[in-house]
């Protein structure tokens, strides 16, 4: 799952960098989203991989803090994009004239620096709180890894201040991308009733279909987790969760996102004939013959182009 993971959003980001086409703010969204599922699975999956091949259940202070840190990090990059891409199907729906003007390579860049140091601001108040709590070792995290939620509950005390940054934390991480991801999608619904035409109404919800499987994918199992951990003690539900939100979301986004989707479709092939024609060039320069390794690429391309 996680080198399935790794390898459909690379293709992804090749895909979209590699053709002209797909230089929309849409797909470079969707880029940086792909981006951060990378690092999303990779701070926690190789970590587990290595537990099990070692017997090991043991992680030091600073990689727990660390592993929770970005784990924060690209979790909440994730989240934020996703807003940021409720908005811009916003303004494409509701306002297709000035979608070029409004969405310029500035704004789309400065919105995904945004949902960067928001999503820092949040593993730092997380850190604070963890740093408070002075009796870390030999503790028992009942997940396969440092999950922040169970790192909240053993490092929170009853205080005011500790209540206040989690309420903060809450509302950073959870209220605002979801407020805004509703307001997008309720004035997209809106702008939608008002098309006369059923497939123009069928062609627009079409391009929010995926997106909002991923959001629900997303946040659902995201929220599961937080919610389940302050009102159960069963540890096997929280697990189970944890691996909907940190394994199968980031691997489904590939797919969710580029089924039925005839420009990643269109790009994925064009960057099979280009490698496959490098490789055919090469190889006819130094006048050997075509590699298993090369048709085994060919199979794997028509193999993931076809599955969409």
């Amino acid at each position: 799952m996680y080198l399935v993971t790794v390898c459909g959003n690379l293709l992804i980001i090749l895909a979209v960098s590699s053709d002209s086409h797909l230089h929309t703010p849409m797909y470079f969204f969707l880029s940086n989203l792909s981006l951060a599922d990378i690092g999303f699975i990779s701070t926690t999956v190789p970590k587990m991989i290595v537990d099990i091949q070692t017997h090991s259940r043991v992680i030091s202070y600073v990689c727990c803090l660390t592993q929770m840190s970005l784990f924060i990090i690209f979790g909440g990059i994730d989240g934020m994009l996703l807003t940021v891409m409720a908005y811009d199907r916003f303004v494409a729906i509701c306002h297709p004239l000035h979608y070029p003007v409004i969405m310029s390579p500035r704004l789309c860049g400065f919105l995904v620096l945004i949902s960067f140091l928001v999503s820092f601001l949040d593993c730092q108040l997380h850190n604070l709180i963890a740093l408070n709590f002075p009796y870390f070792k030999d503790v028992e995290i009942a997940n396969f890894f440092c999950d922040p939620s169970q790192l909240l509950n053993l490092a929170c005390s009853d205080t005011f201040t500790s209540n206040i940054v989690m309420c903060f934390v809450a509302a950073i991480s959870g209220f605002c991308p979801i407020s805004g991801i509703l307001f997008s999608y309720y004035k997209i619904v809106s702008s939608i009733l008002r098309i006369p035409s059923s497939s123009g109404k069928y062609k627009a919800f079409s391009t929010c279909g995926s997106h909002l499987s991923v959001v629900c994918l997303f946040y659902g199992t995201g929220f599961g987790v937080y919610l389940g951990s302050a009102m159960s003690h069963s540890p096997r539900k929280g697990t189970v969760a944890s691996v909907m939100y940190t394994v199968v979301t980031p691997m489904l986004n590939p797919f969710i996102y580029s089924l039925r989707n005839k420009d990643i479709k269109s790009a994925l092939r064009r960057l099979q004939s280009s490698i496959l024609s490098l490789i055919v060039h090469s190889a006819q320069k130094s006048g050997d013959v075509l590699s298993p390794e090369a048709n085994a690429l060919n199979f794997n391309f028509w193999l993931f182009s076809s599955s969409k």
